[in-house]
């Protein structure tokens, strides 16, 4: 089921989220719902507060969605993590112009560590240490912001972030009358 996105400023965007206890059969559906969410806006990572849940899970798919002309779509590697925490990240850092589906149509540049390890609750619940780099390690990051209640434009100047709040409103404001 497609959820509603949350824009900012909201509330509950900005709020640390909830360990969950365990994953279940709710939590697997909640997972697929953010799936079919994130595919649907389209985008590559959704976590639990940009639908409105205050619970540390998060989506990912960084794969390749175009296919090379004459070539079938490349499959799809759709990634749950609950509990996701970073247990170590790289020195060396990598920039990437981030956007995000409570920002819609906002882009900007933001530097992290260009690799990260993550433990994390699979789908069925068994903990799982895994190691991102490259855009997979970009939005693992950008997601788990995501669960403490930052935001990538949290890494701009207070003047760029108050810019594009104003614009965030408008846009709220519009879509709110249409």
């Amino acid at each position: 089921m497609i959820r509603e996105i949350l824009i900012h400023p909201d509330a509950k965007l900005k709020k640390v989220c909830e360990p969950i206890d365990a994953v279940d059969d709710a939590t697997r559906a909640l997972m697929d719902d953010m799936l079919d969410t994130m595919y649907d806006a389209p985008g590559i990572g959704l976590a639990a507060p940009q639908i409105g849940i205050l619970s540390r899970i998060v989506v990912l798919d960084c794969a390749p969605r175009e296919a090379d002309e004459g070539q079938p779509a490349p499959p799809r590697e759709p990634l749950c993590l609950a509990n996701p925490e970073v247990t170590w990240e790289s020195e060396e850092t990598f920039e990437y112009e981030e956007g995000c589906l409570s920002i819609p149509d906002i882009y900007a540049n933001v530097t992290r560590p260009a690799q990260v390890k993550v433990k994390f609750l699979n789908r069925e619940g068994a903990e799982e240490h895994r190691e991102f780099s490259g855009i997979w390690a970009t939005c693992v990051q950008h997601e788990i912001d995501h669960l403490n209640g930052k935001l990538f434009i949290d890494y701009l100047s207070s003047m760029r972030r108050s810019m594009i709040t104003s614009k965030m409103k408008k846009l709220k404001r519009s879509r709110a009358s249409a």
